[in-house]
This record gives structure tokens, sequence and C-alpha cells, in this order.
């Protein structure tokens, strides 16, 4: 059976991107072909290569099958602004219908297909759309990134209530701990805990330089509704990683 999973944030720079691969890193040692696609990516990147969008080349690299970058990414916009906007000033017109087109060609190549969006749940689109309206066109069950940081509640809680107005269902969280110094971190986690209608499938710790192979042992994907992970959950000692930092898009 066909699958897949939609990855928003409570805020753009919380850390989808790393956790978007570190899911397809697990997914694939669980024996599925995965594929990661991120509809619209805005802002680039300087390398020896030239202009390279950073989070698309590591949704790529993480993903088990080749696909065609224009399914990947259907849209790649130069400025690292709101979405909208960028495609304003580039004099593009972000089509939600093209996006779920991309992503249906990629369910024929993968097992399992993670979405990530851009910025957070309700950033704008088009005039009209945003990233939630493109996650209900998708119908896909709904994982949270939760930046670990202080104002995090509201915006998890407010984030968890615009998912199940769309009708979605969030099925499960990923609590990041962006902020290596924020105050009372375990009361802020069970807090969300006792709140959020979904399991929590990992604490990811602040780390120097972050990898998403590492991490996907620190998720839980047996917690996910799909009865082929109903195993035991696999547990890691967290304490291994060392103190860092990182922010991921």
């Amino acid at each position: 059976m066909k699958q897949g999973y939609f990855i928003t944030g409570t805020d753009t720079g919380v850390g989808k991107t790393l956790i978007s691969c570190a899911l397809l890193h697990a997914f694939a040692k669980s024996g599925k072909s995965v594929a990661g696609m991120k509809p619209v990516v805005a802002g680039c990147e300087q390398s020896q290569r030239g202009l390279i969008y950073g989070d698309v080349e590591a949704l790529l690299a993480a993903s088990t099958v080749a696909v065609p970058r224009n399914f990947a990414n259907p849209y790649a916009l130069m400025e690292p602004i709101a979405p909208h906007i960028a495609a304003q000033r580039a004099g593009t017109r972000l089509d939600l219908a093209q996006m779920a087109s991309a992503y249906r060609e990629l369910q024929q190549s993968a097992e399992l297909v993670i979405v990530e969006g851009a910025g957070g749940f309700k950033v704008p689109l088009t005039d009209e759309e945003d990233t939630a309206d493109l996650a209900q066109r998708l119908g896909l069950p709904i994982i949270m990134v939760v930046g670990m940081r202080l104002g995090c509640l509201n915006h998890a809680l407010l984030t968890a209530q615009a998912i199940q107005s769309k009708g979605l269902q969030l099925v499960g969280w990923v609590a990041n701990r962006i902020d290596p110094a924020m105050a009372v971190f375990d009361e802020n986690v069970l807090a969300l805990e006792k709140r959020l209608p979904a399991p929590l499938l990992g604490i990811v710790p602040h780390c120097p330089s972050p990898d998403a192979r590492m991490i996907a042992s620190l998720l839980r994907i047996s917690l996910l509704p799909d009865p082929v992970f109903s195993g035991t959950s696999q547990v890691v000692n967290i304490e291994t990683f060392a103190t860092g930092g990182w922010v991921d898009s």
C-alpha cells in the first residue's frame, strides 16, 4: 500500500528537513522504498557546484529511489523569504494542483513519500491558499516538528488545532531541542505530551553536527498508526549525543 506523511513545524527553522530525512532513513531501514519531497523551497545557497537548494539536496540524498527533481521539488525560489512573496517577485504563481500531481508521480516510484512543508502550517503559498490547504489537498497524516524553545507550547497547540480544523490527523510529533538553554525542558515536553492528541515519536537533543541517520534511531516509527510498524519501539540513549547546536529549516 502506498503511504505518505506530511511534515509540518511550529515555525521556520525548527528542523523539519532534518527530521524529514531522519524519517526517510528510519522507514528505509524498515525495508520500505522511500522518497522525499519539498513542494516549495525558498532560498538557495552558494556552493562549489553553484547555486543549490540545501533542503532539497538533503531529501534527495536520504531517498532510496532516484526521482526527477521537478517531482521532488516542483518550485524552487531564489529568495529566502515567504514563498508567496518570493514567487510574486520571481513572476511565478505556485500551483497546488501541480504540487499534488508531482506527489502522485512520486507515489509510483516509492512505497512511502515524506512531504516536507514550507515554514509553519499556515504559511501562505498564494493570495488565497496556504500550506494547510496543500496538506489538505494531499490528505496525508501529519507529523509535527516542535522546535523546543520559549513559546513552543503555544505554537504547538495552535498548530495542532489548525491541523484538526482542516480535517487532518496529527499522528505524531517530534521534540527538537533547538535551544540548548531552554529552561525546564522536560516539563515543557511533558506539558505537550499531556495536551497533544498524538504520540511523541522522539526527543532530538541539541547536537553540533546533526546526522539524520543517527537521529533516525531516536524516532519510534512503531508508534505511527500503521500495522506494518506495530513492533517493539527501539530504545536509544540520547546521552550518547554531544551537546552542541544547530538550526535546520
